[in-house]
């Protein structure tokens, strides 16, 4: 995380940052005015009751049996109502909640899917999934309780302080001496509660960050012995989390205790007058009494709105957060009337000019000047030296950047000018390091046409040598492979792949080494069904062994991001320089 949004992160934040919700909560207007509907009863009904209790309190010495029967026959009824409004609000306002959350996580996670590579160089996926876990948890907390607890618990302070009011007007205005005692610490330490909230979350979401980087790299980690320094990076974020937890949680105890000792050291003082009143004969013990039940309720309810001030404010932090990856910007943007790339595709590509660095790294030159028109049909291999810029010609061309001058096109028309998941349509892709799914090698291999049978799933696992290892699997090709395809070696996970682009079928097919993690026998294999799929398809094959590229149809040379020399193998081992260097060193070697 950079030093710039730490401070972002570190300054203050408003509880008007939840008004960010509102565009997902719109779709649910009736399923907001039923739970308040239901509120607004709960509330009422719970304000009535100390008007029972005094009516029965005085109707000892006074009333009849039979107005005391109906009194008792009103308390039982005014508890049906009770618990029905209550089970009713929280029946909505939990769905709301759970509603509004999956909503929410829907949105920010299909969001983040759509953003381009270069936007994940600037945040961490671990980052990302606290976001969408943590943060979502704590704004669930708060549309499925705490706002409906807050609403609830001030209908009881403004009721319950215009009761007091009709109950005793001397004693009523005892009370109001003590709101601003009783406010002050809630507004002072209040802010600090808010900025203590923030960070940490802040620091659980580095925590979380760090633990996925460690988790997803757990091999290299064990293979370098450095467990140790792992676990103490982890360590101290977690601690740093733990600390800033502690004083939120002392601050929020600390103002619990002082809240709550005001209020009820108040309600001792008033109640006091109060006796002296009914032995006085200025009021009657059951006036005394709905006055008591209405103070517990308004120095409950002061004491609650306390409490979810805090919550409300944990909740804004992770409202804005949310908000923010809503609010990302893509540096890679699908144009507002897209052109159509014309079908069907013959697969012609040009890069004209296209000079590029990679955002992280504006200083050095990714691309310098690169010029190269590939006809439909042409096997065409990219050979260098690594950094040459090879691979960052079919990142180019995957348009998961945008050169910063020149021009990408398909078929003549500028990658720029179509929507993304147009013309990535009729490409295919093997990456250098696999991508495999923690789902079965069928899902696997449909992920690159998942309308494919499963007769055509088969037939693309044999053309890239995949079929006999998968039948040898425990439950072949529905075998679980674990997460990241752990339970398949590298060899395996890059037929997998190879498979699965072979089963797309696509008119433009990208090869970044490809064979890198096969023996020779599977290799050979392979290399034959790479051969077979090129018939037709315009191939770009990144290699950095030559033997597999000797079969171009023209080979390019990349040095430093420039094209310094284009032809066959042949033509290029008697030229000399650069490839003519790196085949003598690979041809030697292999000798």
């Amino acid at each position: 995380m950079t030093d710039t949004s730490q401070a972002e992160r570190a300054s203050s934040r408003r509880v008007g940052a939840l008004r960010a919700l509102s565009p997902f909560l719109a779709p649910y207007r009736i399923l907001m005015l039923g739970a308040f509907a239901a509120l607004v009863l709960t509330a009422s009904v719970s304000l009535i009751l100390p008007i029972a209790v005094r009516r029965v309190v005085d109707g000892f010495t006074t009333d009849t049996a039979e107005l005391l029967d109906q009194y008792f026959a009103a308390f039982l009824a005014i508890a049906v109502l009770l618990a029905i409004g209550t089970g009713l609000r929280y029946y909505l306002v939990t769905r709301l909640g759970e509603r509004v959350i999956a909503d929410i996580r829907r949105a920010v996670f299909d969001r983040v899917t759509a953003m381009s590579p270069g936007w994940f160089e600037r945040i961490l996926t671990g980052e990302v999934l606290s976001r969408l876990t943590t943060d979502t948890t704590l704004i669930l907390s708060v549309i499925g309780s705490s706002v409906s607890i807050a609403l609830r618990n001030l209908l009881m302070l403004v009721g319950g302080l215009a009761m007091l009011f009709v109950t005793s007007a001397k004693l009523t205005g005892l009370v109001l001496l003590l709101v601003p005692a009783v406010v002050v610490p809630i507004v002072v330490l209040g802010r600090r509660l808010r900025k203590l909230s923030r960070a940490n979350q802040d620091w659980i979401a580095q925590s979380s960050g760090n633990a996925s980087e460690a988790l997803l790299s757990v091999a290299t980690v064990q293979a370098f012995t450095q467990e140790g320094a792992v676990r103490g990076r982890f360590g101290d974020l977690t601690e740093k989390s733990y600390d800033a937890a502690k004083q939120r949680i002392t601050t929020r105890a600390l103002m619990t205790v002082i809240v709550i000792f005001l209020v009820f050291a108040g309600v001792v003082g008033v109640l006091w007058i109060g006796a002296r009143d009914v032995r006085a004969g200025g009021m009657t013990t059951g006036e005394l009494v709905q006055f008591v039940i209405y103070a517990v309720m308004v120095s409950g309810s002061v004491g609650a709105l306390s409490d979810i001030w805090g919550e409300l404010q944990r909740a804004a932090g992770a409202t804005e957060r949310l908000t923010e990856l809503l609010a990302a910007e893509d540096p890679v943007q699908d144009p507002a009337v897209p052109q159509a790339l014309p079908r069907p595709a013959r697969g012609e590509i040009v890069f004209d000019d296209v000079h590029f660095h990679y955002p992280a790294r504006p200083g050095q030159s990714a691309l310098d000047g690169v010029t190269l028109r590939i006809a439909p049909g042409e096997t065409v291999a990219l050979v260098g030296p690594s950094g040459a810029g090879k691979t960052t010609i079919l990142q180019l061309l995957l348009r998961y950047y945008d050169p910063q001058s020149g021009t990408v096109s398909i078929d003549g028309v500028d990658l720029p000018t179509m929507a993304r998941d147009d013309f990535r349509r009729d490409i295919a892709l093997v990456p250098q390091d696999p991508v495999i799914f923690a789902a079965s090698a069928r899902e696997n291999i449909r992920f690159g046409r998942p309308d494919a049978t499963d007769a055509e799933v088969e037939e693309a696992a044999r053309a890239a040598a995949a079929h006999d290892f998968l039948t040898a699997l425990p439950e072949g090709y529905d075998t679980y492979v674990g997460e990241r395809g752990v339970m398949l070696s590298g060899g395996q996970k890059q037929r997998v792949a190879l498979a699965r682009a072979i089963l797309r079928d696509a008119k433009i097919l990208l090869l970044d080494e490809a064979t890198s993690a096969l023996d020779a026998e599977s290799e050979l294999a392979v290399q034959r069904a790479v051969d077979k799929l090129a018939e037709g398809r315009t191939t770009l094959v990144v290699a950095h062994r030559l033997a597999t590229v000797k079969k171009a149809d023209r080979i390019v040379v990349f040095d430093h991001g420039r094209i310094v020399a284009t032809g066959t193998h042949d033509s290029l081992v008697a030229e000399g320089g650069l490839y003519a260097r790196l085949a003598q060193l690979q041809f030697t070697a292999a000798a």
